[in-house]
């Protein structure tokens, strides 16, 4: 009888469980916030090799992985072109117009990921495109289009894995990767598929401990980690979750450091609010 209740704290606290998306991408000191993209010069792209930090990030899948091939002058052209595009879709989006952001990041992102196609392992790159597709789904969930947020966080997972793998000790990047698995795994809950959802929340786990692990006082990452508790509370059989999420948001709440977000789903199961 309880599982209901559950169900509809936690998806009113899916559209949320990235907050700052909309600033991210002019914001590296937040830790919750992406690094800016380093989009490198795009006429040299064709010269250069794959990154030497993805090739010893990822070594079992390094010999299967396509073959680097040069850009074409109009694949460059193009590149140039979506690098103003993010540029502008960024100004537009801190200037709260989202639909001239999406305009803008929707016209850039094909361009990009021609680049990470020609070269998968040229990780600026990749990196690129997963802040791309990040903030293309911020400026779609600030327009209420939640159904093109959780598309463009399934197109983003494969790509924020690649850069959490090239980059270990970036936890911001790593903050960024357990949020869109949070929401991934919100949203199958909220259809009450507990299987499909339990595999997103044991991976934003595992993430976040690490970044709580790394730096435990950071509000951000105690946060994701509350909010991947509070999921894997009611997905998983494994013992204490439930007990863990209640007593960290307690101690949370005590100190202020709680946010928005995972402050209803908290009351609700200490029993400080109801209904």
């Amino acid at each position: 009888m309880a599982r209901p209740a559950k169900l509809a704290y936690l998806m009113f606290a899916a559209p949320l469980a990235l907050a700052a998306p909309a600033l991210a991408q002019q914001s590296p000191a937040t830790p919750s916030a992406p690094a800016t993209p380093n989009t490198p010069a795009p006429a040299t792209p064709p010269a250069e090799a794959p990154a030497p930090a993805a090739d010893a990030a990822a070594p079992a899948t390094d010999a299967a992985a396509p073959a680097a091939r040069e850009m074409t002058p109009e694949e460059i052209a193009a590149f140039n072109q979506a690098v103003t595009d993010f540029t502008a879709g960024q100004s537009a989006q801190q200037a709260g117009d989202n639909a001239g952001a999406v305009a803008k990041y929707d016209a850039a992102i094909p361009a990009i990921r021609t680049a990470v196609e020609a070269d998968p392992g040229k990780i600026d790159n990749v990196n690129f495109l997963a802040n791309a597709l990040y903030a293309d789904a911020a400026a779609y969930g600030a327009m209420g289009q939640m159904d093109k947020v959780i598309s463009l966080y399934n197109d983003a997972l494969p790509y924020w894995r690649k850069v959490v793998e090239a980059k270990p000790t970036d936890t911001a990047s790593r903050n960024i990767l357990a949020g869109i698995l949070i929401q991934l795994g919100n949203q199958k809950l909220a259809t009450h598929d507990t299987d499909g959802a339990d595999p997103y929340y044991q991976e934003a786990l595992t993430l976040a401990r690490k970044s709580t692990a790394a730096q435990p006082t950071d509000a951000v990452s105690k946060n994701i980690l509350l909010s991947a508790l509070i999921g894997a509370s009611q997905t998983s059989m494994e013992e204490g979750l439930r007990d863990e999420a209640i007593n960290m948001g307690k101690a949370m709440m005590a100190d202020g450091t709680i946010d928005a977000t995972n402050r209803p789903s908290i009351e609700v199961m200490t029993g400080a609010k109801t209904g």
